[in-house]
């Protein structure tokens, strides 16, 4: 599917597909949950849906962001009784013992276990593989012909990614920096005799893109209306098939990460590659323009992270404190960040970005130059430079700007009102009637009052994360730590409860009201 006409004034929904459980899933939210969301989603009124990154992570990472290709969609998301060939197996009780006990692990977990559920799952496709070998590939039957169409239609990222994985594979899932000298380099001779020795390897890494690409399709077709937005990192991972395949493209000398600010004395050291701006410009930026393409085939529209890293890269040489911009000047930032923009808006995807915490002023005068919406979290957007540092009404943002309550990165709504200070509590009261200002505690009074605000913000596009539209106090991440509860939530209602549960119909009938009334519906 291509990406539609873009949104007018309306408001979505935001959730990482993880999070989501059915009856039928397998403890980790997967594609064909997507489309369970439907209903709810429609009598909320609420028009499109904001994933986190859905890409493949390595064995023990569990971050959205760590992914080994910007490319491929995570296996670990594959509805295993949507694939033809697990059901004509027999199903759950073809998966050898050890693999049941992993299922039945993941599914009571109250969060989620992603060690169980990938055992399980890769075993379940590794056995549908071995049907469809022996029933369609080697009968070159009609679906093995399908197959192929989607292995070629896709060989521009699917050929790299295949046998960077099956690579991974055979070398203990151990980084490709590990592996033999020729293979890491990319010998041409080395590459050739892995796909000669690796070519079942390989069409298994395939016959697995080919079914959540399947899947994937069947699920937007099946949201109807519904706009799915998917997110663009900033980065990716030293590890991951496109820095293997593209190694000319990144610095490995230099780390990317963030300067000293206000939040962090030494600044962020995120240990990824820094970009080769200038080969990637005698390319024309190639490479940039494939991952755009990708998601602009995925989705309907994505948002781009940490988009100030795209106008100017902080990184500095691996092992020092010390880092520097690249563009060093401001025009030089200027050029490049507007040229990166031009290219993702020419896929027609519906952009948005990122444009949170320390950003220069010439980066949001490019997004408004360009019409691109920057973000506006309520928390965070106030008079700074005024006495009292009155908080801005939302009513008051921009019509180019996306309007939201928090983020994956933050505490959830529920959590900021209680642990206001004083300070913040007396300037945020003052958009609000008195008697919740005065509320300590998170009621559902101040629950509806405070989404009553953001509804009326003057944002065309208003996304609001589940646990807010909720009240829950869940967070999804804590930046800067190493957590078990990190990327681990689950909803604790399942898709089917959405539609039947009677509080999740009040929530949707009442934010259907809220929009009807604030011109988003």
């Amino acid at each position: 599917m291509k990406p539609r006409p873009h949104l007018g004034r309306s408001a979505g929904l935001v959730v990482p597909l993880f999070s989501l459980h059915s009856r039928r899933s397998w403890g980790i939210g997967d594609i064909a949950d997507l489309e369970g969301l439907r209903g709810w989603l429609e009598r909320a009124g609420l028009k499109a849906l904001q994933l986190l990154p859905v890409g493949t992570l390595p064995p023990g990472q569990t971050s959205p962001y760590s992914a080994l290709s910007a490319m491929a969609i995570d296996p670990i998301y594959i509805a295993l009784d949507r694939v033809h060939d697990f059901q004509a197996l027999g199903g759950e009780v073809r998966l050898p013992l050890a693999d049941q006990v992993a299922l039945r692990t993941a599914r009571s977990a109250t969060q989620i276990d992603y060690t169980a559920v990938r055992q399980a799952k890769w075993s379940a496709l590794e056995l549908s593989f071995s049907l469809f070998w022996e029933v369609d590939w080697i009968r070159t039957t009609a679906r093995a012909g399908a197959f192929a169409t989607f292995v070629s239609f896709e060989d521009w990222w699917l050929a790299e990614y295949a046998l960077y994985s099956a690579l991974r594979a055979k070398h203990g899932d151990r980084p490709w920096m590990e592996w033999p000298e020729p293979l890491q380099r990319r010998d041409p001779d080395a590459l050739d005799a892995a796909r000669r020795e690796l070519e079942k390897e390989i069409l298994l890494h395939q016959y697995v893109q080919w079914l959540a690409d399947e899947q994937w399709t069947a699920a937007r077709e099946a949201l109807g209306d519904v706009r799915l937005f998917g997110d663009f990192p900033f980065m990716v991972s030293a590890d991951s098939a496109d820095v293997w395949a593209n190694q000319d493209l990144f610095r490995f000398d230099r780390h990317v990460g963030t300067p000293p600010d206000a939040f962090s004395e030494t600044g962020q050291d995120w240990g990824l590659p820094a970009y080769r701006w200038d080969v990637l410009h005698a390319r024309n930026y190639d490479w940039l323009r494939q991952r755009a393409r990708r998601m602009s085939r995925l989705y309907d529209g994505y948002r781009v992270d940490h988009l100030v890293g795209f106008f100017r890269t902080y990184s500095r040489p691996v092992g020092e404190t010390a880092g520097a911009f690249e563009p060093p000047d401001e025009a030089g930032q200027i050029a490049l960040g507007e040229r990166l923009l031009a290219l993702f808006l020419e896929t027609g995807a519906q952009v948005t970005a990122e444009d949170l915490g320390s950003i220069p002023d010439f980066v949001r005068e490019s997004l408004a130059r360009l019409g691109v919406p920057g973000y506006k979290v309520m928390r965070w957007e106030r008079e700074w430079r005024v006495d009292g540092q009155p908080f801005i009404p939302p009513s008051a943002y921009p019509r180019v700007s996306v309007a939201t309550t928090s983020t994956h990165d933050t505490t959830p709504l529920a959590l900021w009102w209680t642990e206001m200070t004083d300070e913040e509590r007396e300037a945020f009261g003052r958009l609000l009637p008195p008697q919740i200002a005065a509320e300590r505690s998170f009621t559902p009074a101040v629950r509806d009052a405070v989404l009553g605000l953001a509804y009326e913000a003057g944002s065309d596009l208003l996304l609001l994360p589940l646990q807010d539209l909720f009240g829950w106090p869940d967070r999804i991440n804590t930046p800067a730590t190493v957590s078990e509860k990190n990327w681990r939530w689950r909803l604790p209602l399942s898709i089917e409860e959405l539609d039947t549960d009677p509080a999740a119909g009040e929530r949707a009938d009442a934010l259907r009201e809220l929009a009807v009334r604030s011109g988003r519906l």
